[in-house]
C-alpha cells in the first residue's frame, strides 16, 4: 500500500518564493502524516493568470533552477515523491509543466499538451510527449488540468502501465462539472488512481474552485475537498488493484479487460484528425 496526497493550496501569482516556502512546509506536514506522494496545484511556483509571454518567462524555471532544487532537497530529506506545477524556460519558449522529484532527484517532467485560451496557457508552447515514470513502488503519469477533457491522454499513460495518474490543475468556476466527473471517469475506464490537486483563491479577477479528488481504479472517490479551502486530502493506494486489468465480476459470465477488450483497429480517425463517418 502507497498512502498519497493532494494538496489544495492557495497560490500568489510572482510569488515563487512565497509560494515555495508553503510547498515546502505542506511537503513536511503530508509526509509527516505518512504520504509518501504528494501532488500540487498546476503552476503552483508562480501563478497562473498571467497576461503576457514576457510576465510569464518573468517568473519561469529552469529544471536546475534553485526553486526545484529545494523542493528536491525537501523530497530526498523527507524520504517522499512530490508532483508540482510551475512553468518552465526553455530558451525562450515557455511550458506549462510537472515535474516529480523524489528522494533521488528528478524523476521526470510532463509538459501540458492541450492549451486552453486561458492565463498563461495562451501564451505556452504544447508539449509532444507521454510518458510513464517507474519509481521503487509505483509507475507514475502526469497530466495537467484540461489534458483530463481529452480520454486519449490518460489512455496512453494506462497503456504505458501507468499505476497512478497525477492531474494538477487549476480549474476555474466554469469547470465544476469537469472537477465533480472527470477525475472517476478516467480513473474507472482506465483502472487506474487519478490524484487531482486544484488551487483555491483569487487572481487576478479569476476565482478557482478547490474540489481537488483521489478517486480509484473502480471510479470511487477515495477523498474529496468538495469546497475551495485549503485543505489535504489522504487516501491509501493499493497499486497492485491498479494492474489488474482483468475484471471478474462472475467467473465465465460477467468478465472484462480494460487493455484486451479494445479495439484498436477502428480507432484511427482519433489520430488522423478526421471526423467518423456519418449515415444521414
Amino acid at each position: 500500500m502507497l498512502k498519497v496526497a493532494s494538496v489544495q493550496m492557495d497560490i500568489q501569482i510572482g510569488q515563487p518564493e512565497t509560494n515555495l516556502e508553503c510547498i515546502l512546509d505542506k511537503m513536511s506536514v503530508a509526509a509527516g502524516q505518512g504520504a509518501q506522494l504528494i501532488v500540487f496545484p498546476e503552476s503552483t511556483l508562480a501563478g497562473y493568470c498571467f497576461g503576457s509571454l514576457d510576465e510569464g518567462l518573468e517568473f519561469a524555471q529552469t529544471l536546475d533552477g534553485p526553486e526545484l532544487s529545494r523542493i528536491s532537497d525537501r523530497a530526498k530529506e523527507l524520504g517522499v515523491h512530490c508532483v508540482a506545477g510551475f512553468l518552465e524556460r526553455d530558451g525562450e519558449r515557455l511550458f506549462n509543466t510537472a515535474v516529480c522529484v523524489g528522494p533521488d532527484g528528478i524523476v521526470g517532467t510532463y509538459r501540458k499538451i492541450h492549451l486552453p485560451f486561458l492565463g498563461i496557457d495562451r501564451f505556452t508552447t504544447p508539449g509532444d510527449r507521454l510518458e510513464v515514470f517507474t519509481t521503487p513502488g509505483f509507475r507514475l503519469g502526469m497530466n495537467i488540468c484540461y489534458d483530463c477533457s481529452f480520454p486519449e491522454s490518460m489512455r496512453v499513460l494506462m497503456l504505458g502501465e501507468a499505476d497512478i495518474v497525477a492531474l494538477p490543475t487549476n480549474w476555474p468556476p466554469t469547470s465544476g462539472r469537469t472537477a465533480d466527473v472527470i477525475p472517476a471517469a478516467r480513473a474507472l475506464e482506465n483502472h487506474i488512481y487519478v490524484i487531482v490537486a486544484n488551487r483555491v483563491g483569487e487572481e487576478r479577477g479569476f476565482q478557482f474552485i478547490g474540489k481537488s479528488r483521489i478517486c480509484d481504479p473502480r471510479g470511487a472517490t477515495l477523498a474529496v475537498a468538495d469546497h475551495n479551502r485549503e485543505e489535504i486530502l489522504y487516501a491509501d493506494v493499493d497499486v497492485l488493484l491498479a494492474r489488474k486489468k482483468h475484471l471478474v465480476n462472475i467467473p465465465g459470465v460477467h468478465e472484462v479487460h480494460r487493455v484486451d477488450d479494445r479495439q484498436p483497429g477502428v480507432y484511427g480517425p482519433l489520430t488522423a484528425g478526421q471526423p467518423a463517418s456519418r449515415r444521414t
